[in-house]
C-alpha cells in the first residue's frame, strides 16, 4: 500500500519513560520532514478539528547500539530522511540545546539512543536490518 517505511529505533535499555519521549520527539521529526505524509484532520461526531497524524504506521524497534549505529550509517548513505535522539539531549531543556548537544558528538558516530527513519521499503528494511520490534 506505501513506497515507503516509517522505522523508529529506540535503544533497548533505556528507561520506559525515556523511550517514551525518545519515540515521540523522533515521530515530530519525520513528521516534520514529510508533510506530505501526513493524512487529513480527524473530526469527531461533535465537528470538532482534531490534528492530523500521520498516514502511514509507524514501527517501533528495540535497538542495540549496534543496530543504531548501522541504521544511521545506512540512512546517511541511501539518503533516508533521519531524525535522531543522542544521550545527551536528555539532560538539555530546549530545541536550541537539543540542537547545540547533537552538534558536539562525532559526525560519524554519536552517542545514538534512538533514530528515526523515513524512505524507500527496501532501504529503510536494509537500516533496520536485526533490529526487533519494540514488545
Amino acid at each position: 500500500m506505501f513506497d515507503t517505511k516509517v522505522a523508529i529505533l529506540v535503544l533497548e535499555d533505556l528507561a520506559v519513560w525515556q523511550k517514551l519521549n525518545v519515540t515521540a520527539f523522533l515521530a515530530t521529526g519525520i513528521a516534520g520532514a514529510a508533510p506530505d505524509a501526513m493524512g487529513e484532520p480527524y473530526e469527531d461526531a461533535a465537528g470538532r478539528q482534531h490534528a492530523r497524524l500521520l498516514g502511514q504506521p509507524m514501527l517501533v524497534f528495540a535497538a542495540t547500539p549496534a543496530d543504531l549505529q548501522r541504521a544511521f550509517r545506512i540512512g546517511i548513505e541511501r539518503d533516508l530522511t533521519r531524525s535522531v535522539y543522542v544521550r545527551a539531549m536528555f539532560s538539555t531543556g530546549h530545541d536550541a540545546a537539543n540542537r547545540a548537544a547533537f552538534l558536539a558528538e562525532p559526525a560519524d558516530a554519536p552517542d545514538l539512543v534512538g533514530i528515526a527513519l523515513r524512505g524507500l521499503k527496501k532501504d529503510v528494511d536494509k537500516a533496520i536490518k536485526g533490529a526487533k520490534l519494540h514488545l
